[in-house]
């Protein structure tokens, strides 16, 4: 199975600072000087903004302001301006603000007060027609004073704020996710991928790139670093372990999540009940096994030791299960162990056992510590080897045999899948009836979310496998039998050695 490699970059960008005071500048950042001016410097710039607007009522006979009015006019009313502020200060006249006209539907108000730019400039209450802007955020007037331009727009400074905690942004960079602007450190937090292993941000690669690597099917996220650092995965699922939860660690080496451990099968004695159901499904098959063939649940070493006595079969080299032909002796484990501190298995009682060969099998070994469904899918598979021997199927290509295997499997997974999904339902309408009768069951029990779960991944597995024995076999096999039928398809198995097309 192939393993995900995800890069992506995410998007950075700039504020362009400015100010407003008759004229815009963009491109640095500005600040009004406030102090510029003394307060009584500041009420006689009131004062003369105040006259020179009345005066010009006045003389214009209080008649409508022209918006496209001359620049030139402008210049003189700054000059004029300058002139007052040089000479010594005029006697005081209140001059009520309501007397003063509005300019370009701008209120006296919204303009403040003590924000004053140097006397050599125009001034603050000055707007001219091509630069009135409005603010995005609060779509008030940008007025006078530091502004932001960004995202197509200008912005009062407190107003441009990040869409995740909408405090305002004052840095010179910011991230933008759905045209919403954010804190770079807010973006990390919602956006910035981490760890499912170690749980912290997944750094950068040399060209500022996020990578990472994710299991195809569960999807888990990790470092790239932890391919190499020893990190240890699940023999049942392949999901990395978390730094803060500690797996299994079976005597063999193999490590076991948690969630695997709840329904994994230990020991021989703990296994017929599972060979038990297995033998039902072949017989709802008519296929029913008449040969009574011992099961034993080993450990990988004794795994190991039955593959290389064993004449016969097809094999991976990672082997989980056997059909054995042979007599051999072999050591099966006969009470599930107990788990120890730092979450060993201690305790494991094994004893040897004798196969001796009365037919064309002589066992089925299986190798202990996986999960129920497992366990099941391996069992079925084997049980399907041996179903060939015995009915005299010989000499069949790897590719056919191990693929009509691999059907076999995936038909108990589904079987299987599908039973604990409607005893959920049954359990569910039996609670909720008042009904005397008693509430029907399964015998094989509902599934927990995470087995179902487990179940589509092993049979994800099945339908992905990229060996040409397994994989390739098994996806020449199951639309065959999906469409002849599984007694047409074995009928055409032993009279050709290969599958119908």
């Amino acid at each position: 199975m192939s393993w995900l490699n995800k890069i992506f970059k995410g998007s950075v960008n700039r504020v362009s600072r400015g100010h407003y005071d008759g004229d815009w500048h963009e491109g640095h950042s500005s600040d009004y000087n406030r102090e510029t001016y003394g307060d009584s410097d500041n009420e006689d710039m009131d004062r003369a903004i105040a006259l020179s607007l009345t005066e010009e009522d006045q003389n214009k006979g209080k008649a409508a302001i022209d918006t496209h009015y001359n620049l030139d006019e402008d210049e003189q009313l700054a000059r004029a301006l300058q002139e007052s502020l040089n000479a010594e200060s005029p006697p005081r006249q209140n001059v009520p603000v309501e007397n003063v006209r509005r300019r370009w539907n701008v209120p006296i108000e919204d303009v403040p007060s003590r924000q004053y730019v140097p006397a050599k400039e125009s001034p603050p209450h000055v707007y001219p027609a091509s630069g009135f802007r409005t603010c995005a955020g609060c779509h008030n007037p940008i007025g006078h004073g530091r502004f932001l331009s960004c995202m197509g727009s200008v912005w009062h400074p407190e107003c441009f704020r990040c869409f995740a905690c909408n405090k305002p942004i004052s840095e010179y960079e910011f991230a933008m996710h759905d045209d919403q602007p954010y804190h770079r450190s807010c973006y990390k937090e919602f956006f910035h991928p981490k760890c499912d292993v170690c749980d912290n941000f997944i750094p950068t690669n040399r060209d500022g790139l996020i990578e990472y690597r994710a299991h195809p099917f569960w999807m888990q996220k990790y470092c790239p670093s932890h391919e190499d650092d020893g990190t240890p995965r699940c023999c049942s699922c392949e999901r990395m372990e978390p730094r803060e939860i500690k797996y299994i660690t079976l005597d063999d080496g193999r490590k076991l999540c948690l969630e695997c451990l709840n329904s994994s099968i230990m020991d021989t004695p703990e296994c017929q009940h599972l060979y038990m159901d297995i033998q039902e499904f072949f017989e709802g098959l008519n296929m029913k096994v008449e040969q009574q063939i011992p099961l034993l649940l080993v450990e990988r070493q004794a795994l190991n030791e039955a593959l290389e006595a064993e004449k016969n079969g097809h094999h991976l080299s990672e082997t989980r299960g056997l059909c054995l032909s042979e007599e051999q002796i072999v050591r099966t484990i006969l009470k599930r162990p107990q788990i120890g501190p730092g979450n060993r298995i201690l305790d494991m009682i094994t004893g040897p056992y004798k196969l001796s060969r009365r037919c064309e099998v002589t066992a089925i070994l299986i190798l202990y510590g996986l999960p129920r469904l497992l366990t099941g899918s391996i069992l079925a598979h084997e049980m399907m080897h041996a179903y060939l021997r015995l009915k005299g199927f010989r000499n069949l290509s790897i590719e056919v045999e191990e693929g009509i295997c691999q059907v076999l499997s995936h038909l108990w997974l589904e079987s299987e899948i599908i039973a604990g999904s409607s005893s959920n339902v049954a359990s569910s309408s039996a609670a909720s009836s008042s009904s005397s009768s008693a509430p029907t069951s399964s015998k094989k029990g509902a599934k927990t979310e995470f087995e179902k779960k487990l179940g589509a991944f092993i049979k994800n597995q099945i339908e992905t496998d990229s060996s040409e024995a397994y994989g390739g076999g098994f996806r020449a096999g199951y639309p065959a039998v999906e469409r002849y039928g599984l007694r047409r398809t074995l009928d055409h198995i032993k009279l050709t050695g290969s599958f119908p097309y």
